[in-house]
């Protein structure tokens, strides 16, 4: 209650614990009352005389005093240890450090995500009296998971009792607004022995919700409604597609083959976490993490074979975070072992071990698809494939390079980026022309399939 700075398991201590005993007191103090009444009735002893309460004697009258005194004070810690037990059961603190090993890789995702400053429960929790006893009765079966080790490994995704976005992402971001086009440029480094850069700069067509705007966020359900089923639990097969417009007219796409009637399967009204489905957990892929590091100078780009060997030592197994460190730095020394400027790339590289890699809970980037674009998962072309279809003969657009965003510019040298071309570029893949945009037949985020 006065203590300026948390600690998960004080807090645990405090209102879990504490108040297992106080009330284990009070149930042996009538369980007590109850067996002493059994022995008196056994043992046929007299009933002990009814208590007597005289106000005009002095004794009682300080024995009622402290007794309103002490409720009063009872009643004040009760009210202040209520409130802070809520407030604390509501911290972040307590969703990511009080279950320390199974929530330690979300908790560690989520401090560097954008959403580092938006509290946990206004996402898993919500406001009000009923989300917080709900979201409170879930827990009870986590809290026995952590007690007795049955928990998944990794946390399973997506979690079932999410609240919608309507309720969350719609409460700060503003569904009706027309992002129109968004410029981004992207940089990377190729797993050669200069390193070579490559930067691609993309105009994103974002878009707007509304009828008329349309862009990629036309699947918004402002005008548009998009209904679909998955047949796995992580949302990556979708082989059945409804679309209803803005007049009501409605039309499904499904995959050749699959004839199931959608009453079957659970049908999900798509909203805002079926493509941004990583928004305050994500796990950077080694090929991204690795490349931010050169960006931000933490790797030197001159050292020959430093991206693909970094990368090679982050997608090593290991057994527990003590001993990836310990073998990360063992191994690129052994490679480098006369090269001073290794020692801040293997810092580098421990850290983003540690920010996106966890062991003992099976989780990294493998475990959790990430259905923002395209690049390491299927992400948009889960139903944009080409093969969906209706029964009018119509097919979901299976995208180009240039639907979604326009290539302005791309390329290895920094005067490649000059050359903008307003009408986009045909996708430079490194060496060629490359139209085939199923890049994660290929992108696993660390290395290439062969």
């Amino acid at each position: 209650m006065t203590a300026h700075g948390g600690n998960p398991y004080i807090g645990l201590l405090a209102y879990v614990v504490a108040p297992g005993f106080m009330l284990l007191g009070f149930l042996l103090a009538v369980l007590g009352i109850w067996i002493h009444r059994r022995h008196r009735q056994k043992a046929g002893t007299e009933a002990p005389s009814a208590i007597m309460i005289d106000l005009r004697r002095p004794r009682d009258r300080r024995i009622l005093a402290g007794a309103a005194f002490g409720t009063a004070i009872f009643a004040m810690m009760t009210a202040v240890g209520s409130y802070e037990t809520y407030r604390y059961t509501e911290s972040n603190q307590f969703c990511g450090k009080a279950c320390h090993t199974p929530m330690k890789p979300e908790y560690t995702a989520y401090q560097n995500s954008p959403h580092a400053r938006v509290d946990c429960v206004e996402c898993h929790v919500g406001h009000g009296a009923s989300a917080y006893v709900k979201a409170k009765l879930n827990g009870v079966h986590q809290l026995v998971g952590v007690l007795t080790g049955d928990y998944n490994r990794p946390i399973k995704t997506p979690v079932p009792n999410m609240r919608p976005a309507q309720e969350t992402c719609e409460q700060c971001h503003w569904p009706e607004r027309n992002s129109g086009q968004l410029d981004r440029t992207y940089y990377h480094f190729l797993a050669d022995e200069t390193n070579t850069a490559f930067a691609v700069r993309l105009s994103l067509n974002v878009g707007g919700g509304n009828e008329h705007v349309g862009g990629i966020h036309w699947h918004m359900n402002l005008a548009n409604k998009v209904e679909y089923l998955a047949t796995d639990d992580q949302r990556q097969t979708i082989p059945w597609v409804r679309v209803t417009d803005s007049k009501g007219q409605q039309r499904e796409y499904r995959l050749p083959g699959f004839v199931d009637a959608p009453e079957k399967h659970k049908v999900r009204t798509m909203d805002c976490m079926d493509c941004h489905n990583r928004p305050a957990h994500q796990f950077s892929t080694p090929n991204d993490a690795v490349d931010e590091a050169i960006m931000a100078g933490k790797i030197d780009r001159t050292i020959p074979w430093v991206k693909s060997n970094v990368v090679a030592v982050l997608t090593a197994q290991y057994s527990t975070e003590e001993e990836a460190v310990a073998r990360i730095s063992a191994h690129l020394k052994t490679l480098y072992p006369a090269e001073p400027r290794m020692e801040s790339a293997i810092a580098a590289a421990q850290s983003i071990f540690k920010q996106n890699f966890f062991p003992e809970m099976k989780a990294d980037w493998r475990a959790y698809p990430d259905n923002i674009g395209h690049k390491e998962w299927l992400g948009c072309f889960r139903c944009h494939d080409g093969q969906h279809k209706s029964t009018d003969g119509r097919m979901i657009a299976a995208s180009s390079c240039n639907s979604c965003h326009t290539i302005l510019a791309q390329g290895s040298a920094e005067t490649d980026l000059q050359k903008l071309e307003a009408k986009g570029h045909a996708f430079f893949h490194i060496d060629a022309v490359n139209e085939d945009f199923s890049c994660n037949n290929c992108h696993t985020g660390g290395f290439p399939r062969e």
